[in-house]
C-alpha cells in the first residue's frame, strides 16, 4: 500500500504561450500561491417534499489565480497582453536627480536620451518650480524636451536643485507596447503546475488558458506581488487538461 500524498509549498506554474510560434515557455517567477477552482452549476428537481428527486450538473468552469514576486515583460506579454514579442530597451524614470543652477542652466545627466520632464523641486525645502515656456522669473524653469537642458532665473543661480525627468535605455530592460486591440482578441497558453513533497509528485496541466485580470499593488515595507487571473476552456481537441499524481 502506498504512502498518502500531501501537498506543501507554493509548486512552480508555467506558461506556454499558444499564440506565439515558436513558443518561449516562462515560469512564474518566485510563485507565492496559486489556486484552481473546478466549479459547476446544479440544477434540483424538486417535488412535493423538502429535498430533490434528482439533481443535474450544469455548466463548469475552472478559475485560477497565481500571485508571482518576480515581474517579468515575458510572463506578462505572453500570459496576459498577447502583443508583439518585448523589445530590449527601457524607458526609465530619473527621481529627484541633484543638480546645482549655473550660469541659469542645468543639463540633466541623461541628456544625450531625454524624453519628457517630470518637475523640478528646491533641494533645501522641496517647494516646486513652476515651469513656464520661456523667459522663467523667480522660482519657474523652462525645459527642452529636446536637449534636456532646463533653464531658470539668474535670481537662482547656485541653487541646489532635485530634477525629475524620463529618458530612454536602448540597451537595458524590455518594453511590452501597449495598444488598443479589436475585442476578442486576446493570447491563450497552456498553464502547467507542478508540486513535490516527500518524493511525491503532482503535475496538473491545462490546454487551454486565458487571462482576464492583472494586478498589482505596491506598499511601504513590502514586496510588490502582481496576480494573474486566469480561466480554462477546451482545447481544440474538446480537452480540458490531466491532473497527474504518484497516489
Amino acid at each position: 500500500m502506498s504512502a498518502p500524498q500531501y501537498g506543501f509549498g507554493s509548486g512552480s506554474l508555467f506558461g506556454r504561450s499558444l499564440t506565439n510560434t515558436p513558443a518561449s515557455p516562462v515560469r512564474f517567477g518566485a510563485l507565492q500561491d496559486v489556486s484552481f477552482d473546478f466549479s459547476f452549476t446544479t440544477k434540483m428537481l424538486h417535488g412535493q417534499n423538502q429535498f430533490p428527486l434528482a439533481i443535474g450538473r450544469g455548466t463548469g468552469k475552472i478559475t485560477c489565480k497565481a500571485k508571482l514576486a518576480q515581474i517579468n515583460a515575458q510572463v506578462f506579454n505572453d500570459i496576459f497582453f498577447g502583443l508583439s514579442n518585448p523589445t530590449t530597451g527601457s524607458v526609465a524614470t530619473a527621481i529627484a536627480e541633484a543638480a546645482t543652477v549655473t550660469a541659469n542652466i542645468v543639463t540633466v545627466s541623461n541628456n544625450a536620451t531625454y524624453l519628457r520632464d517630470f518637475g523640478v523641486v528646491k533641494a533645501s525645502d522641496q517647494s516646486i518650480y513652476t515651469r513656464v515656456t520661456s523667459g522663467p522669473v523667480g522660482q519657474q524653469y523652462s525645459c527642452n524636451e529636446t536637449t534636456g537642458v532646463y533653464t531658470f532665473n539668474n535670481t537662482q543661480n547656485a541653487v541646489a536643485v532635485a530634477v525629475s525627468y524620463q529618458y530612454t535605455d536602448s540597451s537595458n530592460g524590455k518594453t511590452i507596447t501597449i495598444t488598443n486591440q479589436l475585442l476578442g482578441n486576446a493570447p491563450q497558453f497552456m498553464a502547467a503546475f507542478a508540486a513535490t513533497f516527500n518524493n511525491q509528485k503532482q503535475t496538473l496541466l491545462l490546454n487551454a488558458c486565458m487571462s482576464s485580470k492583472l494586478m498589482f499593488a505596491t506598499k511601504l515595507e513590502d514586496f510588490t506581488i502582481p496576480e494573474l487571473d486566469f480561466d480554462v476552456f477546451a482545447d481544440s481537441a474538446g480537452n480540458i487538461g490531466s491532473w497527474s499524481v504518484d497516489n
